[in-house]
């Protein structure tokens, strides 16, 4: 997750092993363009992943990858660990090992995970004032009912925390089964939140993050980068 914002005299003193006042010439004679663009001054903020170019040579960058994870149940969603199958272990050879996951599930569910390389787009997908919808499809071991919706509509307390919740939306597609909207992501919330109707859920299944639907074709286990039109909404 390395790609933080810097001053663009900083990353190229690092990349060209110049001092910093050796920039300021460069910068005069206008031959360093950022992204296709002539730079701005030497505090024109660059990171990883901009295309930087001196007198038309591009210098090495990084570039920015998005994924999607249909995850099994029994993976957990870590880069590494000494007992189970990681998410990162699924991932094909091409995939960045540097990826990290924007929005965990844990090891009992199941469903939409995105992975990726730049932490700025990770972190608005998290970032509560965006409210980012998250939809879930869950199956619960008691008869649901319509004091569920009203109960989910109104938040609930968590005192381990000291928070309310947000509202979040449930919809009954049967008498066990529903789909459940959060626009955060607590520590196993839902799970905490039917607790409170004493109802233990039997699967969770993530089928949706923002405007980026799991694909259905895809089966537990499987990756594929995401499509330009997926990345629009959150770019």
């Amino acid at each position: 997750m390395a790609n933080g914002r810097k001053r663009l005299d900083v990353y190229l003193s690092q990349a060209l092993g110049l001092k910093r006042k050796a920039i300021r010439p460069l910068l005069a004679r206008n031959v360093i363009r950022v992204d296709g663009l002539p730079a701005l001054g030497a505090d024109h903020q660059v990171d990883d992943f901009s295309v930087v170019q001196v007198d038309g040579e591009t210098l090495p960058h990084k570039t920015p990858q998005y994924w999607m994870l249909h995850k099994p149940v029994g993976v957990v969603s870590a880069t590494r660990d000494d007992l189970h199958t990681t998410v990162m272990d699924l991932m094909p050879a091409e995939a960045d090992p540097e990826l990290h996951i924007a929005g965990r599930l844990d090891l009992n569910s199941s469903g939409l995970l995105l992975l990726t390389n730049d932490s700025r787009w990770s972190s608005r997908l998290s970032d509560p004032q965006f409210e980012v919808k998250k939809i879930y499809r869950v199956t619960v071991a008691k008869p649901l009912n319509e004091d569920y919706i009203a109960a989910f509509a109104e938040g609930f307390y968590f005192t381990y925390e000291g928070i309310h919740t947000r509202p979040a939306s449930l919809r009954i597609l049967s008498e066990y089964e529903a789909e459940i909207t959060l626009t955060e992501g607590r520590y196993h919330q839902i799970k905490r939140m039917l607790g409170r109707f004493r109802n233990p859920v039997l699967a969770l299944k993530r089928i949706q993050i923002g405007a980026i639907m799991l694909d259905e074709k895809l089966a537990p286990g499987e990756a594929r980068p995401l499509a330009a039109d997926e990345l629009d909404w959150v770019n």
